[in-house]
């Protein structure tokens, strides 16, 4: 029998490996008798939203969950097209809703898929619900009934989850400084769920669009969905040629966003959220503290430092980050890839959202993004991030935690090691605040290895330094 396995953000598999419909039902009875199970009223309440994405046969198993719920007496929403995972999050917390289901894998290759739950606060499922979910798997016989008898029996009701999201995007950003704004901006749909939306939201404003790879296409043009500088090759070079104030990038579920300066310059997930965070501090006059992952940036720190606001750290997994948005004041919670999330708006992350104030920023700011950038980098301090992902078989991982725990770096490369976090992955602190972190991923067979100094070069070295160690230690 074919293994489930929830991981960082729900499960994901190898489509017609482990990602199968025998499996997929599995995972929704699992699903319906959790809610099921739950006696607080909003579980009582018994109704689900699904949403799907671009990837192959994405809508399919969606129809195949939404079928499986309302076979146990769950009554379903679902999606009439592929949406944004965040149209999903809005969704539930506008309508107050049981929670929520998204067949995606995110930003990972083509051949995978996924789901994820939401829960009924609108944000990534924590583990206390994904272990009742998991430790249901296989607990009952499945339940299942066809879309057809679905939608004619009102158990299953088709709509339209975009349209509640982009109005929730439009109220939340300043579209009267974004009317006045003279922006051109190029976008890379990396052929997922975004589409064309942003020009949609942005019709009645003074900022150009332009999209590429704005079709749905399962293969993704070859490249795995993730808005990175690996990926996003050619939308640099394209504003490299100039003609562009600004590049965005929303990956294959448009949670992420990816960032390029008029300059065809990326700008790392961290310096993304540093900015946005002080956007919504000076400019927008919010307040609120921060929280952000193990492998976050000491830009973030510095900021809180500055402004006397709480700083959170939590392992990776946007989960981890909704939880403290759901219990503390937070202004904004955000990770390494491009992911935030932000006060007074659900709390998940939403890419559209984090695009629009960005050109919100640069609109206030009336100056190219990439001074923006250097001007905080003069106040704060200049932070080179890097990230290398390696293919890391299952049964050597193992191997390889052990061998960290035994032998712990005491030094990165002639740096002392001050401090080391080991809550997820083992991160080494040097005494002048670089760091170097090794962490098995969650949703991929991949060691990541990421590092934080004051230069690129540096930083480089130090990936460098860090997978000789971890091969030293096999």
């Amino acid at each position: 029998m074919s293994r489930i396995k929830f991981g960082t953000d729900g499960w994901r598999a190898v489509i017609s490996e482990d990602f199968t419909f025998e499996n997929v039902r599995i995972v929704a009875q699992a699903i319906a008798d959790f809610v099921k199970s739950r006696a607080k009223a909003i579980y009582r309440k018994r109704k689900l939203v699904v949403g799907y994405d671009t990837r192959f046969l994405s809508r399919e198993y969606a129809e195949t969950i939404a079928g499986v719920l309302a076979a146990n007496g769950i009554k379903v929403v679902l999606s009439d097209r592929p949406c944004p995972t965040p149209a999903v999050s809005v969704y539930i917390k506008d309508r107050k809703l049981t929670g929520g289901v998204v067949v995606t894998a995110s930003h990972n290759p083509p051949r995978y898929n996924g789901i994820k739950y939401k829960g009924y606060f609108g944000g990534s499922a924590g583990n206390d619900i994904s272990d009742a979910i998991e430790k249901r798997l296989y607990g009952s016989r499945v339940k299942s009934l066809p879309l057809d008898e679905g939608l004619k029996k009102r158990k299953i009701a088709l709509e339209d989850l975009v349209k509640v999201q982009l109005g929730h995007v439009k109220k939340y950003a300043d579209m009267k400084k974004l009317k006045k704004a003279r922006l051109k901006v190029l976008a890379d749909s990396m052929n997922g769920t975004g589409g064309t939306y942003l020009r949609q939201i942005l019709k009645d404003t003074g900022i150009k669009m332009d999209f590429m790879y704005d079709e749905m296409n399962p293969g993704f043009n070859g490249r795995a969905p993730e808005p990175n500088a690996k990926h996003l090759k050619e939308l640099m070079a394209r504003m490299k040629k100039g003609g562009y104030d600004l590049g965005v990038a929303t990956d294959g579920d448009s949670d992420r966003i990816g960032i390029v300066d008029e300059k065809g310059n990326i700008l790392s997930g961290h310096k993304v959220m540093a900015l946005l965070f002080l956007h919504l501090l000076r400019n927008r006059k919010m307040t609120g503290g921060a929280v952000q992952t193990i492998c976050g940036t000491v830009l973030i720190n510095k900021i809180c430092e500055k402004y006397d606001l709480p700083v959170y750290e939590t392992p990776v997994g946007f989960k981890y980050i909704c939880d403290v948005m759901t219990k503390k004041d937070i202004l904004v919670g955000g990770e390494e890839t491009g992911g935030i999330g932000y006060k007074n708006y659900a709390p998940d992350r939403d890419g559209f959202l984090s695009a629009l104030l960005i050109m919100e920023l640069m609109a206030a700011g009336k100056k190219p993004l990439s001074k923006i950038v250097a001007g905080m980098n003069r106040e704060f301090g200049n932070y080179a991030y890097e990230r290398e992902d390696l293919v890391f078989p299952e049964h050597k991982r193992k191997k390889l935690m052990d061998g960290i725990k035994k032998k712990p770096l005491k030094k990165v490369l002639e740096k002392p090691v001050s401090r080391i976090k080991d809550y997820d992955g083992t991160k080494f602190i040097c005494e002048d605040g670089s760091w170097l972190l090794l962490r098995l991923s969650g949703t991929e067979p991949k060691l990541r290895i990421y590092s934080e100094t004051r230069s690129r070069k540096e930083s480089l070295r130090y990936l460098e330094f860090g997978k000789k160690y971890a091969f030293s230690l096999m």
